[in-house]
C-alpha cells in the first residue's frame, strides 16, 4: 500500500471520533512533512513510498531531517502523530509492527506555570477595568470586566470561554454553576461564587440594553462589540488591551496572554491551599502525571477551593458584598 494513500485512510477514520478541523490538519501536516522528509532522504517521489519502505533506519533519517528547523516540541508532536499512524497500521493489519520506539524523540519540555507577575496584578488589572473604560472606539467596560474576571476566577482555556453559551450557567442566584466542554468533549461543573455572577449579570444586562434583543439560551455567553460570538484573535486583543490599560502588559510572561490568566488562578489556588484533587478538576486536567489517576471530588469541595481564591476579595469590594447584584 502506497504510503500517502495509508495516510489519507488514516485521517478518514480519525474523522469518525469528531475532532476539530484544526487537529486533523495538524495531523496532516505532521505526516505529509515527516513523509516529505522520507522521500528525500530516500531520493524518490513521496508517491513512490510504500508502507513497507518506512522502516525504522528511514524514519530516523527522516525524523533527523524534520527536526534541523524545528522546535523540539513540534518533533515531539510529530513523534506522536506518526505513533498514532502505526499503531492504526498495526491494528489493521496493514505492517507487522511499529517501528517508533527505535527512532529518537526529544524528551518534553518541562511545563512551568507562567502566572501574571506581580503579587497585585490580578488586583490592579480588575480595579483599573472597574474604575475607568479602556481606550476604544466603543469602550464596552463590564463586557471588559466580565471577561477577565471569568478568566481569572475559572481557569477556563480560550477555546472553553469562546464556547460558553447563556445556558451554560444555571443554577440559584448565590449558588450558580457554570457549565464547560473541555478538551476530549469532557464536562465539568465550576462554581460561580456572588461576586463574579453579579458581574456577569451586570454585563449581560448592558448587553441587552445594546442590541435590544431577547437573550436565549443558545447565544453565546461572550460577544464582541456587534453582538457576535467572541472569537479567538477578538479575545487576545481585548485581554491584551486591557493589560495595557491596567499597565500591566509588561507584567505578562511572553507566548501566554490569556493562558497566563488561567495559570493565575491555578497558582492562587494552591497557594491558598486548595488540593491537587481540587484543582486537577477545577482546571479540566485528567491527571498530574501521566501515572497518577484522576481523583474526583465533590462539588462542596471544588465550590470550597474557588471560594479560596483571592482575586474574589477585589470583586467583593467592587460590587459592595456577596449578594449579586439584581
Amino acid at each position: 500500500m502506497r504510503a500517502a494513500d495509508a495516510v489519507d485512510e488514516y485521517l478518514t477514520v480519525r474523522r469518525a471520533a469528531k475532532p476539530s478541523p484544526h487537529t486533523i490538519a495538524a495531523y496532516r501536516r505532521d505526516l505529509t512533512a515527516v513523509l516529505d522528509c522520507a522521500a528525500r532522504v530516500d531520493r524518490r517521489p513521496v508517491s513512490a513510498l510504500t508502507l513497507d519502505d518506512l522502516t525504522a533506519v528511514l524514519l530516523r533519517h527522516a525524523f533527523a531531517a524534520f527536526a534541523a528547523d524545528r522546535a523540539a516540541s513540534s518533533v515531539l508532536r510529530a513523534w506522536s502523530t506518526w505513533n498514532g499512524f502505526f499503531a492504526f497500521l498495526v491494528t489493521e493489519n496493514l505492517v507487522d509492527g511499529n517501528p517508533m520506539p527505535a527512532v529518537p524523540r526529544p524528551r518534553p519540555p518541562a511545563r512551568q506555570p507562567k502566572p501574571l507577575m506581580g503579587e497585585d496584578t490580578p488586583e490592579r488589572l480588575l480595579t483599573a477595568l472597574a474604575r475607568g473604560c479602556r481606550r476604544a472606539r466603543d469602550p464596552w467596560p463590564e463586557r471588559d470586566l466580565a471577561v477577565l474576571a471569568l478568566a481569572l476566577l475559572t481557569g477556563l482555556r480560550s477555546a472553553e470561554m469562546l464556547a460558553l453559551r447563556l445556558d451554560s450557567l444555571s443554577g440559584r442566584p448565590g449558588e450558580r454553576r457554570l457549565r464547560v466542554v473541555g478538551k476530549g468533549g469532557r464536562t465539568r461543573s465550576l462554581p460561580v461564587e456572588a461576586p463574579l455572577e453579579a458581574l456577569i449579570d451586570a454585563y449581560l444586562g448592558t448587553r441587552r440594553v445594546r442590541f435590544g434583543v431577547r437573550l436565549t439560551g443558545d447565544a453565546p455567553l461572550l460577544v464582541d462589540n456587534r453582538g457576535r460570538a467572541l472569537r479567538r484573535g477578538g479575545l487576545q486583543y481585548l485581554v491584551r488591551q486591557c493589560y495595557r490599560h491596567a499597565g500591566v502588559y509588561d507584567r505578562v510572561s511572553r507566548g501566554t496572554l490569556v493562558h497566563a490568566l488561567r495559570h493565575t488562578f491555578a497558582t492562587r489556588l494552591a497557594e491558598d491551599g486548595a488540593s491537587v484533587t481540587e484543582i486537577m478538576h477545577l482546571l479540566g486536567h485528567t491527571s498530574v502525571t501521566s501515572s497518577q489517576a484522576y481523583i474526583d471530588v465533590t462539588a462542596r469541595s471544588q465550590r470550597e477551593a474557588a471560594r479560596a481564591n483571592r482575586t474574589y476579595d477585589v470583586l467583593r469590594r467592587l460590587t459592595g458584598g456577596d449578594t449579586p447584584v439584581p
